[in-house]
């Protein structure tokens, strides 16, 4: 972990502290969305070469991944017009948006079908929000600053780049991929 990022390393610690206890996912994600808020209200801890947009998709990259993979964070960098297929996750998680904003439209699985719910929101700077298979899993996320470029930093229970997760393909069918990481790791 790099010493010279404070809110980063208080941030990995109280994460660690919920890994520790066992904290069933109501608490995580009321405690852990307390950090990630206090994470995102700046974001010079975040290194530029984890705010690098991509030109082919968005880019997603590993911050930090706990040894036992009971979580990682991740750093998401959005160009104008990028978006997620539709996808799932599998584990808890938590999103919070340190520049931009998002775009989530909301789907459900129905008669083994992925349709969409209707619902769809933007997320502004500053804003964090859960997503779990017990509160909705499926969805497709979006670059929704028309002015430039949108990273968010996602938390997830478990390591996100090596879990099998689900996509929906041009075809309408789904897909196993499993996500990986853009890059080197920055903080192991």
């Amino acid at each position: 972990m790099i010493s010279n990022a404070p809110e980063f390393s208080t941030f990995i610690t109280e994460l660690n502290q919920l890994a520790d206890i066992r904290a069933d996912e109501r608490t995580v994600h009321t405690q852990a969305r307390k950090s990630l808020r206090t994470l995102i209200a700046t974001d010079a801890w975040l290194p530029a070469a984890c705010a690098i947009p991509r030109a082919d998709r968005y880019a997603q990259y590993l911050l930090h991944c706990d040894p036992l993979e009971r979580f990682s964070v991740v750093s998401f960098v959005w160009a104008k017009d990028q978006a997620t297929p539709v996808h799932n996750h599998t584990v808890w998680g938590l999103v919070g948006i340190l520049r931009g904003a998002e775009q989530c439209d909301e789907y459900a699985i129905e008669n083994g079908r992925v349709v969409s719910c209707g619902h769809s929101h933007v997320m502004r700077a500053g804003d964090v929000e859960a997503v779990s298979p017990t509160l909705g899993d499926w969805h497709r996320v979006s670059n929704a600053d028309s002015a430039g470029v949108t990273v968010s930093i996602h938390v997830y229970g478990g390591n996100i780049g090596a879990i099998k997760r689900a996509r929906v393909a041009d075809s309408g069918a789904l897909v196993e991929f499993v996500s990986g990481y853009d890059g080197q790791a920055v903080w192991a």
